[in-house]
């Protein structure tokens, strides 16, 4: 098989990759509503025919997330909203293959592992929405490549070092905790990647100055990373315990951190990289790249290859994937107040770098390699293409709702159910944002309540029940005065407002397990 042939297969494998995002009218995304929302009112703040401008005002001020929202406005300027966004969801997983085959290759070994990356891009973080999270890694991968680079490539030492720099930034203004992963992930690479210059130093000055620039590509990301926190940890925190996204104590109190136990880690270590479908479909493309992983172990244990890297050089990967692992197992679940699902989300990361971790194999043996890592795009596309379009045809009873929306409607989101018969996640939490984004409008819990959203309300957010998650705690009296449109899943509206129906609102659309109910 020829180079050219290589670049053909590879390219179809991540055009295979990222076809199931435009099979389907909607995809199985928890937060994505939310986030669809929140980038059109910041793409359209000064828009009179919209509450927008009522409603929120842009947050001036350093927090991560900007990357993905500042991202997808841009687009939107040249497509439409949902385009853009798949559109950025295409770059993340065509890039998730692209810079880890980066990052092998600055490390001097085989790259035909990255493609059994994108099986992996589709999984509980892509199932919970955590869009910014997911976009930081293929940069984070990007960051280690070039670091790497910064120390080895001695003519180009600044040039890696400057993108290095961008690229390290770049990361923090789209998820703090692909950050936070960078932080133990480039010391162990300074640690463990010989310069050339190494061979004649003497000192510890002579060893240092030639990793001197890698380490000042580091120093503008640390220093925003600094100013973030410090502008974080300046701002007040509500501690109210027992309060949904409220702190219970002081940031690392014991009665602030939630906690998984080992065992519970341990189960979930494999389930969480293949848990989007109901019916388990999703884990055979998964299969697909254990086999073919199963194979290269085998054959690289079988029949080694000579190794490209040196014998300290060699550890980098599995330190590498070691640190992943760490950070899974010895964070906490949730940091209440400041961030929520931590540890689990790194799940994902430490399964890329142990695919990257393969033993090197004979080069003939690395294009069959290549060509199986290819196939196992097949079913992944015909899987999740499956997948996405049964919940698309689920999920258009959003579509009849819309219809029946106001233009800029305040919408109560009711969700007693979230949800969904073709995906385990509760992809229907967050419904009303989708009416509001169609039509303009607010919805009682939004993101821009967080402090790492680049928008905040004007004045006082509107006036909501405790948690989206407990509509039961739902009052009319004291919180159903500010909103003119509900939308209810999972219950009957004639439970949740008894005579008020009949008086006060009216059922304005009925479609599968959804209701919209207006004023009259």
């Amino acid at each position: 098989m020829s180079a050219r042939t290589d670049r053909l297969v590879s390219a179809a494998a991540l055009v295979l990759g990222a076809l199931p995002l435009w099979v389907s009218t909607h995809l199985p995304m928890v937060d994505l509503p939310q986030h669809l929302h929140l980038i059109s009112a910041l793409h359209r703040l000064e828009d009179p025919t919209t509450l927008y401008p009522q409603l929120f005002a842009a947050r001036h001020e350093l927090t991560p997330y900007l990357g993905y929202y500042h991202a997808v406005s841009l687009l939107n300027w040249l497509v439409p909203l949902d385009t853009a966004n798949r559109l950025f969801l295409s770059a993340y997983v065509v890039g998730l293959p692209l810079s880890l085959a980066f990052l092998l290759r600055g490390l001097g070994r085989p790259t035909w592992p990255a493609l059994l990356a994108l099986p992996l891009a589709y999984g509980d973080n892509f199932g919970w929405g955590f869009i910014n999270y997911l976009a930081a890694l293929p940069l984070a991968l990007v960051c280690c490549g070039l670091f790497v680079r910064a120390l080895t490539r001695t003519h180009q030492r600044r040039a890696w070092a400057a993108a290095l720099a961008l690229c390290l930034a770049t990361v923090l203004l789209f998820h703090v905790q692909v950050f936070a992963f960078l932080a133990l992930a480039l010391p162990w690479l300074l640690l463990t990647t010989p310069v050339p210059e190494d061979v004649d130093a003497r000192g510890v000055s002579a060893r240092l100055r030639p990793r001197v620039p890698a380490l000042l590509g580091v120093v503008p990301g640390v220093a925003l990373f600094l100013a973030w926190v410090v502008l974080r940890l300046g701002q007040p925190s509500e501690v109210e315990t027992g309060a949904p996204w409220k702190a219970w104590g002081p940031m690392l109190s014991p009665r602030n951190l939630a906690w998984k136990s080992f065992a519970q880690n341990r189960a979930e270590l494999l389930e969480v990289l293949a848990n989007l479908f109901r019916d388990g479909s999703d884990r055979w493309p998964l299969y697909a790249v254990g086999a073919v992983a199963a194979c290269a172990l085998v054959l690289g244990l079988v029949r080694p290859a000579p190794s490209p890297e040196g014998p300290v050089a060699r550890l980098r990967m599995p330190g590498l994937v070691l640190l992943a692992l760490g950070l899974y197992f010895l964070l906490p679940f949730d940091i209440r107040g400041y961030t929520y699902y931590l540890n689990t989300r790194y799940a994902q990361l430490a399964a890329l770098l142990a695919l990257a971790s393969l033993p090197v194999t004979p080069p003939a043996l690395q294009r069959v390699l290549r060509l199986a890592s290819a196939a196992c795009a097949l079913p992944l596309a015909l899987v999740f293409g499956q997948g996405f379009r049964a919940f698309s045809r689920e999920a258009s009873e959003w579509d009849v709702l819309v219809e029946a929306t106001a233009p800029r409607p305040r919408v109560m989101g009711l969700i007693f159910d979230a949800s969904s018969r073709v995906v385990r996640h509760p992809v229907f939490l967050h419904g009303a944002a989708t009416l509001a984004q169609a039509r303009g409008g607010g919805t009682n819990f939004s993101f821009a309540l967080t402090p790492h959203s680049p928008l905040r309300y004007r004045g006082t957010p509107p006036p909501t029940f405790p948690s989206e998650w407990r509509p039961q705690d739902f009052n009319y009296a004291t919180q159903g005065v500010a909103y003119d449109h509900f939308l209810i899943r999972g219950a009957p509206p004639s439970r949740v407002f008894g005579a008020r129906l009949q008086n006060e609102l009216s059922v304005a659309a009925q479609a599968g397990e959804s209701w919209l109910v207006r004023r009259r």
